[in-house]
């Protein structure tokens, strides 16, 4: 089955964008005003630039920032975060050759057709995209989701499974407690009522 792959009009000030908000002030929102008079990306087809960013995983689907959007605000790690978030939005392009990156022009569009069923057109404008978001970005870290797939779940009775137990700093203590129900007589007098709380005292300190 055909995948969807993300893919601009323009992506022309893909590079531009990501440089810009290294140095622009994190907003609580990123709308299409902060895109044109922040940003200074203002043409109608940068407004696409807001919904990739969304695709990436730098905005939420109401346009604040996520936790990795602040790393693009870090010189040494936004290329890495970038690196991360393309292995995510084109997953399909991964799993069908996951050093995708760092194919030819020729091998790389064979791959996107191949992948998407797009015809050239579409091909076209899915590979600008993607190889303009590559050329920012840092594959030198291994992929975290192929990290984490290739971890052996800990099972029952494992070491690591019990020294996470050991450590985690929770300790079980057993409280018991006793609940008594004494039906007194209507009709007796205070001297009987005492006997008996003297009585029940006189058995729990025994």
């Amino acid at each position: 089955m055909a995948a969807e792959l993300p893919y601009l009009a323009s992506y022309k000030n893909v590079a531009e964008l990501f440089q810009r908000i290294a140095s622009a002030k994190k907003p609580e929102s990123f709308t299409t005003r902060y895109l044109a008079d922040t940003i200074g990306l203002k043409s109608a087809t940068d407004r696409q630039l807001i919904a990739l960013l969304k695709t990436l995983g730098f905005l939420d689907s109401a346009g604040r920032p996520t936790s990795s959007y602040d790393q693009l605000k870090n010189s040494n790690r936004a290329p890495k975060a970038i690196a991360a978030a393309v292995r995510r939005a084109y997953e399909p392009l991964y799993a069908a050759n996951e050093k995708a990156h760092d194919l030819s022009n020729s091998e790389l569009k064979g791959l996107i057709s191949q992948v998407a069923g797009s015809d050239t057109g579409m091909t076209t404008k899915i590979q600008g995209t993607y190889t303009s978001l590559v050329k920012i970005s840092d594959f030198s870290e291994e992929d975290p989701i192929k990290h984490e797939s290739n971890q052996t779940p800990a099972k029952e009775g494992d070491e690591s499974t019990v020294n996470v137990e050991r450590t985690s700093g929770i300790r079980l203590k057993p409280e018991f407690h006793y609940n008594i129900q004494i039906h007194l007589p209507a009709n007796a007098t205070e001297e009987t009522y005492l006997n008996i709380f003297n009585a029940l005292r006189r058995s729990f300190e025994s």
